[in-house]
């Protein structure tokens, strides 16, 4: 694979990354090293994953990649919930941030597939 930053799904996950930190800023400083730190470090691995994948040697551990960066996607959408639940955010801002969060896990999940049928 070529440049990471060229990748739609990696320019995505950067601005996600970005739209996260700025709203979980303002989650109570208790939180900081707990759930937002959480947050913090699963959204990072959504875009890191894209990237250190693109790096590897072939499509097959790029894909590998892909999961990990699925899973945490999967990892942020719970802790958004749990924002949720224990009303750090509302119930309308964690839709608004799954709804973008929903479309970065159908890229990662159709791309990780496409590379895998590219490649037998």
């Amino acid at each position: 694979m070529s440049d990471f930053k060229q990748l739609r799904i990696f320019q995505k996950a950067r601005e996600f990354n970005k739209e996260l930190y700025l709203k979980t800023k303002y989650f109570p400083r208790e939180e900081q090293f707990g759930l937002t730190s959480q947050i913090w470090r699963a959204s990072l691995s959504i875009a890191t994953n894209i990237s250190e994948g693109c790096g590897r040697k072939n499509d097959k551990e790029f894909a590998r990649f892909l999961d990990i960066s699925y899973a945490s996607a999967c990892e942020v959408e719970c802790l958004l919930l749990i924002a949720s639940d224990i009303e750090i955010i509302t119930q309308e801002e964690q839709l608004t941030i799954n709804e973008k969060l929903d479309d970065i896990k159908k890229m990662t999940f159709s791309f990780a597939r496409k590379l895998r049928a590219e490649n037998g």
